[in-house]
């Protein structure tokens, strides 16, 4: 996969510009065009997390720098989001997690639907989420990343924003906390490794330009993150993200057939 270098970079770049602008994507994107190269799944969340681990970083700093982070939904979302991610980590390197897939596309179809829903007829009438409800969220969304293959955005952004969420300080926020929670998966995956409880590096090695790939694409697109989610209306960004989740459901069904 050493010749795929450009192509991981092409396909970083614009997962990694969707994932900004929309709260979702980076992660089952590049995790998906992975395993469609034959690489194991446990192989492919360890691959795209240490990449995201330098994308998020940027992304979380254009957010700051263009005030769309909601400081108090950031402290309920990052503590349990890692503690979820951790758990999800000793999941995926211990069992097949596979089972979470079905779970995964009925929810995203169901959330995908009730956002465009709420773009249509609501349009305008956000409140924030008790810490309780954000912290729940945050953990699922940490498990089902790590253990499913990029499901932090579509689990968490879906769930505030179909609830009532304003995107924008959503998308913001949820992509900040990602920075927090990629570094703890990728130290999760990194301690499994040295503690011989995962034998996988010589295939995480082998990998190499792709994880390159994935970063410098990421990294290239990552600044326009936070410009993007400034200028685009909010109701506008629910039906970019009620299309992409109904989407993403699409693709996870396909999977399954």
């Amino acid at each position: 996969m050493g010749d795929s270098f450009f192509l991981f970079a092409a396909v970083g770049f614009l997962a990694q510009l969707v994932d900004g602008a929309l709260g979702m994507a980076y992660g089952v994107v590049s995790s998906s065009v992975l395993l469609s190269f034959g690489v194991a799944p446990a192989v492919a969340s360890a691959s795209v997390h240490a990449a995201e681990v330098f994308t998020t970083g940027a992304s979380a700093s254009s957010h700051i720098a263009h005030r769309n982070v909601n400081w108090r939904l950031f402290w309920a979302l990052m503590p349990a989001g890692v503690a979820g991610g951790v758990l999800g980590t000793y999941i995926l390197t211990t069992v097949d997690a596979s089972f979470m897939r079905p779970v995964m596309a009925v929810y995203l179809g169901i959330m995908g639907l009730y956002i465009l829903f709420r773009a249509w007829r609501q349009p305008g009438r956000y409140h924030e989420h008790s810490r309780g409800f954000a912290g729940g969220l945050g953990l699922v969304g940490g498990f089902m990343d790590a253990a499913g293959g990029g499901g932090w955005g579509p689990t968490v952004s879906t769930g505030l924003i179909g609830s009532g969420g304003a995107p924008r300080e959503v998308i913001g926020t949820v992509n900040a906390a990602e920075f927090f929670l990629t570094s703890a998966v990728s130290a999760a995956f990194l301690a499994a490794i040295l503690s011989g409880h995962w034998g996988a590096i010589d295939e995480l090695s082998a990998h190499g330009a792709a994880v390159l790939g994935l970063i410098v694409g990421g990294l290239l697109a990552a600044p326009l993150a936070g410009y993007l989610v400034k200028l685009i209306p909010h109701q506008v960004l629910m039906v970019m993200v009620g299309i992409l989740i109904c989407a993403l459901a699409i693709y996870q069904t396909a999977r399954l057939i």
